[in-house]
């Protein structure tokens, strides 16, 4: 049951353990400090001011915490942003310390789940044998370090062992998911000019085989710095003129792993791409690997042993995010497929089935669940499930609320934000700190987040921007093809000279806590009352009748109110009569305020949605100004570009709303 605390604020679902420091990874740091550093912590308040108070002692005490594999004389060279200095001299390797020690061998380290093809098990010595021969394979066909390997590649253990032999070699990783069209891997791929890709030519999507063998060639046309293919056998199609996967690990060769400096490119990841070339953003083999120890132990709290499971496909930074859990020598769950099929139970399966502790999904899937009546922890054995972490978009106070409902205080719901551009979160909550009901509990360990207003100054309890005040290890080394860095400036620190502008709107109240409100340049600002998106997504969603909804301010130039439009897709049966209008109209008037009663409410077949899930509300806003949708949305980059057809034609909905 949910408790109010004692600011008045909301509800407390879940409390931190009694023995929370003697169980959890967080709580072995904090022993940790005080017996090797000397250093006492009575909150997790007090170790987060001093996490970011004293980055050069924080930063370290991860490095030495964690048993980094390397020396370092200086933890920040020079901390201003953009152009932090980390470890200057340090030099390492990422894929050294995802493999393990030698008595980590027989501990299960892959598990993978297939709508292609069976189930796949691999040891941890068994997935550095598969590294040490794709090491080989690639050394064979003239990658060394600096060169650029991409992957086509559903989320399974050949792109993972992939990107940890191209890591192992100094080589530079990107990957995306074979759903993407060609023009959208080219847009990618073609910036960072690879000389190796790895691809399947199809798999299975639910009970769909998809073959992919013309995209593939359409790719590799595209691609002229390309100069092999590696071909990886998947369902029953495949690449044509290209080295065979088994080919490529057909010769052995002892482990081994390039050092290489603390900022060395590791992978690019993409932005969403849905305006103009995706941002090539370009991470560092130091910073993503002490961010990796550091958020896997203290916000997922992963520990040897674990079964790690999220939701992901190989393009989103979360893929990225997961497969770090072999760092913390717990087994990492690949799934690959269509997570909704047979029916809306089957992530709850394949995590009993693989007996997950983390299980990671979008708050979509949890409002659906819910919406659904389904009963996960009733309807199949989660008996070891710890954490339930949600990211990707705000969760509603009703997901908290069902979540506890179904698990109680056995599972943390752990919500967190972050970005591809720091492949990590920025706040989140941990096993310290109570589950607030709609709230997010705290910033990060090392990370300095807090609201902003217009002018740079921190503000409580209301809307601002989410900002960053110190620089992160993990943050990017650079953009690719950025000379003078002036797209990365532009994109972070315009607003704000010397601190990070991340672009989401957030309320922090005065015990740090968070409320994400969406993106900051979606904002709806009528009469002065700023809003964000989520908050009016979760009042529209809970009925039963909306199953998504998109919503857009045109702003009058002349000052006025301008023109708020409410796009809904409806549930099966459902129907948008004069009585659902006045429900829903109702709701927004009741929960959020009378200002932000939509002027016209239409109907839509879908709600169209990158290829992670984000709604296009910006470029949607962009097509209602009467920009064409090809402008402003590149069509590889959304799951549905048929759904943007209602957008560009609005009068073709329901009609005026009037």
């Amino acid at each position: 049951m949910s408790t109010p605390n004692d600011t008045g604020g909301p509800a407390v679902l879940r409390p931190p353990a009694d023995d929370v420091l003697d169980t959890t990874a967080l709580g072995r740091y904090v022993r940790w400090l005080a017996t090797e550093r000397g250093r006492e912590f009575r909150s997790y308040d007090e170790l987060w001011r001093w996490s970011v108070d004293d980055l050069e002692g924080f930063w370290s005490s991860i490095w030495d915490h964690f048993g980094v594999r390397g020396t370092y004389d200086t933890v920040l060279g020079d901390r201003d942003m953009p152009g932090a200095q980390w470890f200057p001299g340090a030099t390492l390797n990422y894929a050294e310390h995802m493999l393990g020690l030698p008595e980590d061998a027989d501990r299960t380290a892959v598990i993978a789940r297939s709508q292609t093809r069976g189930p796949v098990e691999l040891t941890f010595a068994e997935l550095t044998d598969q590294v040490a021969r794709a090491r080989a394979g690639l050394r064979r066909l003239g990658v060394g370090r600096g060169d650029r390997v991409v992957g086509f590649l559903p989320n399974i253990p050949e792109a993972l062992v992939a990107f940890l032999a191209t890591a192992s070699l100094g080589a530079v990783w990107a990957s995306c998911a074979p759903e993407f069209g060609a023009r959208s891997v080219i847009d990618r791929f073609a910036q960072i000019e690879p000389t190796v890709l790895v691809t399947v030519a199809g798999y299975t999507y639910g009970a769909k085989e998809i073959d992919k063998t013309a995209e593939v060639e359409a790719v590799r046309a595209g691609l002229p710095t390309l100069r092999h293919v590696v071909g990886v056998e998947y369902g029953p199609h495949r690449v044509p003129d290209a080295v065979s996967w088994d080919d490529l690990l057909a010769e052995t060769e002892p482990p081994a792993f390039e050092a290489v400096p603390f900022d060395h490119p590791l992978y690019v990841l993409f932005s969403s791409g849905t305006t103009g070339l995706p941002k090539a953003i370009v991470h560092g083999h130091g910073g993503i690997l002490l961010e990796h120890l550091k958020s896997g132990a203290f916000q997922l709290d992963t520990r040897p042993g674990d079964h790690v499971l999220w939701f992901t496909t190989t393009a989103w930074t979360m893929w990225n995010i997961i497969v770090s859990g072999l760092l913390h020598r717990a087994a990492v769950v690949l799934v690959d497929g269509n997570p909704l099929y047979p029916d809306l139970t089957e992530q709850w399966r394949i995590a009993a089935e693989t007996g997950v502790s983390l299980l990671g999904t979008s708050p979509a899937y949890l409002m659906s669940c819910r919406k659904e009546g389904i009963e996960p922890a009733r309807e199949v054995d989660l008996s070891k499930l710890r954490m339930l972490g949600i990211t990707g978009s705000p969760l509603p106070d009703e997901g908290f609320e069902w979540a506890q409902e179904q698990f109680g205080d056995r599972v943390l719901v752990n919500s967190m934000s972050g970005g591809t551009d720091v492949c990590s979160g920025f706040v989140a909550g941990n096993p310290w700190l109570p589950v607030y009901r709609g709230e997010i509990s705290a910033p990060c360990l090392g990370v300095d987040a807090t609201a902003f207003d217009p002018e740079g100054e921190e503000i409580v309890g209301e809307l601002g921007e989410l900002v960053i005040r110190k620089p992160m290890p993990s943050m990017p080394v650079r953009f690719w093809n950025d000379p003078g860095d002036e797209r990365y400036r532009s994109s972070y620190f315009e607003a704000y000279p010397g601190v990070w502008r991340h672009g989401d709107w957030v309320v922090m109240s005065s015990r740090r806590t968070f409320v994400i409100s969406g993106r900051s340049d979606a904002t709806l600002n009528r009469g002065g009352v700023r809003l964000g998106t989520a908050e009016f997504y979760s009042v529209v969603e809970e009925l039963p009748e909306v199953a998504d909804s998109l919503v857009v301010h045109l702003e009058d130039s002349g000052g006025g109110p301008g023109e708020l439009l409410l796009f809904v897709a409806l549930s099966d049966g459902a129907e948008l009569d004069d009585a659902l209008r006045a429900r829903i109209r109702g709701a927004l008037r009741t929960e959020l305020s009378p200002r932000h009663v939509p002027d016209d409410i239409r109907v839509v077949p879908a709600v169209p949605r990158t290829l992670t899930g984000k709604k296009l509300e910006t470029p949607i806003k962009q097509i209602l100004r009467g920009r064409p949708p090809a402008e402003v949305i590149s069509a590889d980059a959304v799951s549905d570009f048929s759904a943007v057809a209602a957008f560009a034609t609005p009068d073709a909905g329901s009609g005026d709303d009037t």
